[in-house]
């Protein structure tokens, strides 16, 4: 089967209806944002942690 490509009005069309990347972001939105950003931050600085504290075991005769 040949797959055709859409015509000039279609593709006209298709970019009149695309969703705008300017999207208002809903408070809940904001707030799931800033808790991942908050989790991953904790998460990085525990890896930190427990590595420092991997590498004094280490060291330690």
């Amino acid at each position: 089967m040949r797959q055709h490509s859409p015509s000039d009005a279609a593709n006209e069309a298709n970019n009149l209806f695309k969703q705008t990347e300017n999207k208002v972001i809903t408070e809940y939105e904001k707030a799931e944002q800033a808790f991942h950003a908050n989790r991953e931050r904790l998460k990085a600085e525990r890896l930190a942690r427990e590595a420092e504290r991997r590498s004094q075991l280490d060291r330690a005769p």
